[in-house]
């Protein structure tokens, strides 16, 4: 029996990001007669705190509740928990916990982390926070026994920064299929009639881009945009000014339900993709997953994940391209047609949940014998 420790995330069976639906799909895939599974999380996002869940061990630690801390100090209680209780191995999400490999190796504990995106490029994380975030990147690339990245693209940039090779396992998604077209009324919304936006209100997923393109179109469709931030934030604010300018912008706020967000993905005539720093991303998965006709922001992991425009279209970082792209998809519907019917094949192999969790779970055995 391998006993195991999940670090980084908010906790589960708490879904709000990437994260926490990986740390879900893990732990409940993993064969419970191999794993004694134990998942840290955050005591005060659980009104509930049962010590077990489907077999899983929950513990729940306090948090430094700022933006920079809450995760870094969690993560910090977690670690020394996790040595105190005599976990074998530790999994570790987000490139931000690099330090605490100084402890684990001093204490001869064996790592994984799993080190997602491009942190210290995101705009969100300027001065002090970027060079941490690059530092800590840079740490776990020396101090945890595996390392692992989520597209080849992604592993190309840890090889060139760093000069460290890693594991590319990547994300998941659930293939799904429309089942209450009805949920989108809501918004006063038909099948076909608008262009879909899914993420949070931040630079590096380029709302800003996409909205002024949209509005510089002539398209008679509307642009439904899904999510929001949980804090004042001047960039946010600014999108939801701009967004008042027209009746075709349609602001959801977060839509909580699953199965109204994908409802909202089933019935868009085309999702629009502005993410830029990530390697593979959850939101464009589910896009695929869903069947969605997708048009993409130009970047090496969008291109990854759509191979190089089999199951997707690009467009460039600026106004003219946005909006160029928008009209040429929005007169061209036996296109958009194709692009949805053949979106869920881009999946195979590589982005099924089963597979993933193969993968990890061949690594922290891997661990344990050598």
């Amino acid at each position: 029996m391998i006993s195991l420790g999940i670090i980084g995330s908010r906790g589960y069976p708490y879904v709000y990001s990437g994260y926490e639906t990986f740390v879900k799909e893990l732990v409940e895939r993993l064969p419970l007669d191999q794993f004694e599974v134990t998942v840290y999380c955050h005591r005060g996002l659980f009104k509930e705190k049962p010590d077990t869940i489907h077999g899983i061990k929950l513990v729940y630690l306090p948090s430094i509740e700022t933006k920079i801390f809450s995760q870094l100090s969690h993560s910090l209680l977690s670690t020394i928990h996790a040595i105190w209780n005599g976990k074998k191995v530790l999994l570790y999400v987000n490139s931000a916990n690099g330090p605490f490999g100084l402890i684990t190796r001093l204490f001869g504990i064996k790592t994984l982390i799993n080190v997602d995106g491009l942190e210290w490029l995101r705009p969100k994380w300027k001065g002090i926070g970027s060079k941490y975030f690059y530092f800590s990147s840079w740490l776990s690339t020396k101090l945890f026994d595996v390392v692992i990245n989520d597209s080849e693209e992604m592993k190309k940039v840890y090889l060139r920064e760093f000069h460290r090779d890693s594991k590319v396992i990547a994300y998941g998604a659930n293939i799904r299929y429309s089942k209450d077209s009805s949920l989108i009324s809501k918004w006063n919304l038909a099948a076909g009639s608008y262009y879909l936006v899914v993420g949070r209100l931040i630079p590096d997923n380029n709302c800003d881009l996409i909205l002024n393109g949209f509005l510089q179109s002539s398209t008679s469709r509307k642009l439904v945009i899904v999510g929001d931030v949980p804090y004042e934030d001047q960039y946010a604010e600014s999108i939801k000014d701009l967004a008042k300018s027209d009746p075709r912008v349609v602001m959801t706020g977060y839509v909580k339900s699953s199965e109204e967000l994908a409802e909202l993905y089933h019935g868009a005539y085309c999702y629009i993709h502005g993410h830029e720093y990530g390697g593979t991303n959850p939101t464009m998965l589910k896009a695929m997953a869903y069947g969605s006709c997708i048009l993409a922001l130009e970047t090496p992991f969008n291109r990854e994940m759509l191979t190089d425009g089999e199951f997707g279209l690009f467009f460039s970082k600026n106004f003219d391209s946005m909006r160029s792209s928008i009209e040429q998809i929005d007169n061209n519907q036996e296109e958009a047609e194709r692009l949805e019917g053949q979106s869920r094949s881009g999946l195979g192999k590589r982005y099924d949940w089963d597979e993933v969790v193969s993968k990890y779970s061949q690594e922290i055995k891997i661990l344990t014998i050598n």
